[in-house]
């Protein structure tokens, strides 16, 4: 697949320069979350939320024991967020509304007047200024309280998630026309409720992962039919959620069906409910847990059953996909004699015999996701990207497909960062070669993120920003990199037929 990517974007590049443009209308944006911009945790009437009491809790999980307690403070500097934006000539910003800012008390009963002119004033800003708001509903920040409750384990936190979701829609849906739900349900379902590594810290592989992730689907699915029953016919908006998609490859021949097998499992346990005409799990996923269970003493399934209520209230809950990306992984079978360290215990190498790794030829980088994924760096494989969105093309169908996350860490002190200026232009490349050689109908790309934020359990030790926060003064001033004028390029002239960048002269 990757000697075909080559080849096709050798023709492609050796074609008119029109051919790296974008279709007309493509759209471009930046993305950020709450808890690792905006700061003023305890601001107002604002409550605690999982990720402050983690990380007040767990201090030492942090690499440099910083927390999101200030942050970028967009909180306060909202206003330069959106000069930002439009020095980088964006058409959409994707940005996550906290939970507990909203509605301090996690139920809908209290709505937080100074949270919610917070989001109107920032919504408002972004309209003012021709930016179009695409808001995150839930962005990994759970109220605590919730979380004393159980949070994602828990059967209710889909109607408290979905009355929540009510409140926002009732205050913002007038203004706002596309939607994510949740976002990256992989990652605090596999990594917070499994393996323990991210907030809320719990280490149930077996059984917590699985309830989490059911109880997400759920979520999303009441949350949709509220939007669906209550708003769409006024305002006509668009709603997803985003899913983190590796792209996983298979490392020799023989490695083509468990590569597909765990495609199903890290794709479809979290797509497959939502976008398939059936609904429920993957076949072949549901039965091989099955089959594990009961081999392991149990009674029952460790992924629990839909029952077909509840497989018609989730399946169709979409009108496009988000597409979150970074990096890929090529996937083998494991031998049954070979030996797995402790470390690398994790759930597709137990369901499935399956080890993932990467290639020599692929240029690595940085990002806490290789904490994730179990290899020392990030795995730049750009074909990857392209692969992947025709896997879900020919999965689930000609969807409008956006993608809301891309994008690439480093050292934060680092202003004159041209590898993530190559990171985007070859990414982007393999975005074109999707829309323009396998038909895939990509509307926008969102670079991950506009500005250095606080990057979970990294800190403040990498970023991911177009813009260098200084996260050493009090008013955390905000530069441009090279990066940023890269990408102000790219979207402003709708293609990659533009000069290279000039350094950054400070």
């Amino acid at each position: 697949m990757l000697t075909r990517s080559v080849l096709v974007l050798a023709s492609v590049l050796s074609s008119a320069w029109g051919e790296l443009t974008f279709p007309p209308g493509f759209r471009w944006g930046a993305a950020t979350a709450a808890y690792q911009v905006e700061g003023a945790w305890n601001q107002s009437d604002k409550s605690p939320s999982v990720w402050d009491h983690f990380i007040h809790s767990t201090p030492d999980l942090v690499a440099d024991r910083s927390t999101g307690d200030v942050a970028a403070d967009s909180y306060h500097l909202w206003r330069r967020d959106m000069e930002m934006l439009e020095e980088l000539g964006l058409q959409f910003y994707r940005f996550s509304i906290s939970w507990t800012r909203l509605v301090p008390n996690g139920f809908a009963n209290v709505i937080s007047e100074d949270g919610r002119r917070y989001y109107d004033d920032l919504i408002n800003g972004l309209l003012e200024s021709g930016i179009e708001p695409i808001p995150t509903i839930y962005h990994w920040d759970i109220p605590q309280r919730l979380q004393d409750l159980g949070g994602w384990t828990n059967p209710l936190v889909s109607d408290w998630f979905a009355e929540y979701a009510r409140v926002v829609f009732s205050l913002y849906a007038n203004r706002v026309k596309y939607w994510v739900t949740i976002n990256e349900p992989s990652v605090f379902c596999e990594f917070g409720y499994g393996a323990g590594m991210i907030a809320p810290g719990i280490k149930d592989q077996d059984i917590g992962k699985y309830m989490c992730v059911k109880n997400v689907l759920m979520a999303h699915g009441k949350a949709y039919r509220v939007y669906e029953r209550e708003f769409k016919g006024k305002y006509s908006g668009k709603l997803s959620m985003a899913n983190h998609f590796m792209w996983y490859e298979a490392e020799t021949e023989k490695d083509l069906e468990v590569a597909e097998l765990i495609r199903q499992f890290q794709y479809g346990l979290y797509c497959h409910a939502i976008y398939s005409q059936e609904g429920g799990w993957p076949v072949a996923v549901e039965q091989q847990i099955a089959d594990n269970s009961y081999r392991e003493g149990y009674s029952f399934s460790r992924l629990p059953e839909f029952t077909q209520e509840e497989k018609d209230l989730v399946r169709g809950t979409f009108d496009y996909m988000a597409v979150n990306h970074y990096s890929s992984r090529t996937v083998r079978q494991q031998s049954s004699a070979e030996h797995i360290p402790a470390s690398n215990q994790f759930t597709a190498n137990a369901e499935f015999n399956a080890t993932y790794e990467g290639k020599e030829d692929w240029p690595k980088g940085n990002s806490f996701w290789f904490l994730f994924y179990l290899l020392p760096h990030h795995q730049i494989n750009p074909a990857g990207l392209r692969d992947l969105l025709v896997w879900l093309k020919t999965e689930y169908g000609d969807l409008e497909y956006l993608i809301t996350e891309n994008g690439y860490s480093d050292v934060t002190s680092k202003i004159n960062d041209d590898d993530r200026v190559d990171y985007h232009r070859e990414y982007l490349k393999q975005v074109l070669l999707a829309i323009k050689q396998d038909g895939v109908n990509v509307t926008g790309y969102t670079a991950w993120s506009l500005m250095d934020d606080f990057e979970w359990v990294e800190g403040y030790t990498l970023g991911f920003g177009l813009y260098h926060v200084d996260f050493s003064q009090a008013e955390r001033p905000r530069t441009p990199r090279k990066s940023a004028r890269y990408y102000a390029s790219v979207a402003r002239a709708n293609s990659l037929d533009v000069p290279e960048p000039q350094d950054v002269m400070l």
